[in-house]
């Protein structure tokens, strides 16, 4: 009994002692602490603090009597858009683009990094990465305008080109089976070059020594990206790709949205774009609380299976 109270009395001064080391630690480190704050500062106030207002997906949310006094329905909201009318068109079409996105829009910059980590020509190499990194900085709306103006059916220039050569114009904004792939194609071209800067951060990291000892066992640069670069970078892939397959259902609406019209509505219409029409246009809040919180359910289970599988085939994950 005396030994376990010695114990016990033995304990305090190593915890307080833990806790004096981590306080000089921060005391140490304040300037990034102060640096962080910002950022810590802003998920709280707009990502963790508005999660308060998720219950009015299980009420009958009125303005006047604001949240708290709103009368709960339970899954009321979530059984009627599930037996929607629109409930197929939706989910089909935002998994359907999510998944275009990715497996289109995800291996490009990490070719275009590859193959700029190659280039020798340092001018050459500035000219492409100002090229390819200078559409990120155009606005949705900016990007969706030019769209519209190359391939309008009439002087656009994509549709001269096409009646040039003996084609009959396309009105490509206007047809739904176009719409996936312009979206993504544009996305491609707007992101390639800025998705691209990670992987090149990445591909600077790895040791030199081992390409100066490949070169002297005679392997081409093709087997030399294949067995040293790739695998180098490969955690970074398996990182990013987590958390792209992880946010498949949140697509965004405002590019859709602009893009959207009568003519390619069964093609484009999504999850985001409904809640929109649901939520801000007819001012059905719960309803609209109610699908956006499935879409994060089904993001989060997402993530968590891809997290899974990934930790258990390479051991790259994210926790």
């Amino acid at each position: 009994m005396a030994m376990l109270q010695q114990e016990h009395v033995g304990r305090k001064p190593l915890k307080s002692t833990a806790r004096i080391s981590r306080f000089s630690k921060i005391l140490r480190n304040w300037q990034l602490y102060v640096m962080i704050s910002p950022v810590l500062a802003y998920y709280i106030l707009f990502h963790y603090v508005p999660m308060y207002g998720i219950q009015i997906a299980f009420k009958d949310f009125r303005i006047n009597k604001g949240i708290w006094d709103s009368p709960w329905v339970g899954l009321k909201h979530f059984d009627r858009f599930f037996h929607s009318f629109f409930f197929e068109r939706l989910i089909f079409n935002t998994i359907e683009l999510g998944l275009y996105l990715i497996v289109i829009g995800f291996p490009i910059p990490i070719l275009l990094a590859l193959l700029l980590n190659e280039a020798k020509a340092e001018r050459f190499k500035k000219f492409v990465q100002t090229i390819t990194y200078a559409p990120h900085f155009l606005s949705t709306v900016v990007v969706v305008g030019m769209m519209m103006i190359f391939l309008n059916p009439r002087y656009g220039l994509v549709n001269q080109f096409i009646g040039a050569l003996g084609g009959d114009t396309v009105n490509f904004m206007a047809n739904p089976s176009w719409f996936k792939t312009l979206y993504v194609l544009s996305d491609v071209w707007q992101t390639m070059g800025w998705s691209s800067i990670i992987y090149l951060a990445a591909l600077g990291g790895i040791d030199t020594q081992l390409h100066e000892a490949a070169r002297v066992d005679g392997a081409s640069r093709i087997r030399r990206i294949w067995h040293i670069n790739l695998p180098g970078i490969r955690p970074t892939i398996v990182i990013l790709l987590i958390l792209n397959l992880g946010s498949v259902m949140a697509i965004g609406f405002e590019k859709v949205l602009l893009m959207q019209n009568n003519l390619n509505l069964a093609s484009s219409d999504i999850i985001d774009t409904y809640v929109y029409r649901s939520g801000i246009l007819d001012a059905n809040y719960s309803f609209s609380a109610a699908i956006g919180l499935f879409s994060a359910v089904i993001n989060f289970l997402l993530l968590v299976l891809v997290n899974a599988v990934a930790r258990r085939a390479g051991g790259t994950s994210l926790w």
